[in-house]
């Protein structure tokens, strides 16, 4: 693989990131206003808006129509995992724990990955592996553990949040892999149509299911929660999404990986300076220990 495309790979990489990172601040926001299963299925409509008219420029194809059978099946099936059932347990937990936690439990998606392709894929992980899960496990559960109710008091952060956010690393990392195999050399932000095609449709049976098409036309209604929930559709389903696909395309996918789970760093000094939240240093050293476990993980591909 040339060097000019593994580097644009990489800057892929860390700009779903950066992406992911923002959205996750505003999708908590909006979350909190109009509910997490509106949320979800309002941002992927306004994603897959947006994905259409750029494909339609960029590809002279508003729909995915040129993809192949298999592709449309492994895309999908990474969408159900994916949107379906990862995001809806993560947004959920940025309502219980918000954004930082939540972000941080994240950071397992790449060991999950790497778990899950063992399993599948009869790939070991070797002395190496194990020691990065290990480490980015710790890093975890030492910022998860902490206790800190920022008036000098001490609680324990949402057994329940924390339980969704570990399911939205799992659909997260599961997504990656399916994405993987069916997207090969199609162009991703094609593939992310089809992914989110399969969002839409998931969320559109939930909602219907439990009879929320009040609540949605109540969170469509809402002019804030909109607001934050076209930004984070632009951050997340959009640029975030078609960047990832981008970067797994383009470079290593553990290296991709790796560089797409420095959110919960990034997201430190973001929720410092937009929402006033007290970090402790142990929060700052737990969210850097995962990353390096992360990175540690997936040296053994380099």
């Amino acid at each position: 693989m040339p060097v000019a495309s593994i580097a644009s790979g990489e800057i892929a990489a860390l700009g779903a990131a950066t992406c992911w990172t923002a959205s996750s601040l505003a999708f908590t926001a909006a979350g909190r206003r109009i509910g997490a299963l509106s949320l979800n299925l309002i941002r992927l409509a306004l994603g897959f808006a947006l994905l259409t008219a750029l494909c339609w420029i960029r590809r002279g194809l508003p729909l995915p129509t040129d993809a192949a059978p298999s592709a449309w099946g492994w895309l999908l099936l990474s969408g159900v995992v994916g949107f379906v059932f990862g995001d809806l347990c993560l947004f959920k937990a940025f309502i219980l724990v918000g954004a930082r936690v939540s972000m941080l439990v994240m950071a397992l998606a790449p060991p999950i990955a790497a778990v899950l392709a063992w399993l599948w894929l009869d790939e070991g992980l070797g002395a190496v592996g194990v020691a990065g899960m290990a480490l980015t496990l710790g890093g975890i559960a030492w910022v998860v553990l902490e206790r800190n109710d920022g008036e000098g008091g001490r609680r324990r952060a949402d057994p329940s949040g924390v339980a969704l956010a570990f399911c939205g690393a799992v659909g997260q990392a599961a997504g990656l892999v399916l994405s993987k195999l069916g997207m090969k050399d199609y162009d991703p932000f094609a593939a992310s149509q089809i992914r989110v095609i399969a969002g839409v449709a998931g969320f559109v049976i939930i909602i219907s299911a439990v009879k929320w098409w009040g609540r949605v036309l109540d969170g469509l209604r809402d002019r804030t929660g909109m607001r934050l929930s076209v930004a984070g559709a632009v951050l997340g389903p959009f640029l975030g999404v078609g960047f990832s696909l981008v970067a797994i395309q383009r470079t290593q996918t553990g290296v991709a990986a790796t560089l797409m789970s420095t959110s919960p760093v990034l997201i430190i000094p973001a929720v410092i300076l937009i929402h006033r939240e007290a970090v402790s240093r142990r929060a700052i050293l737990g969210a850097l220990v995962a990353v390096a476990g992360v990175a540690v993980l997936w040296m053994r591909h380099s």
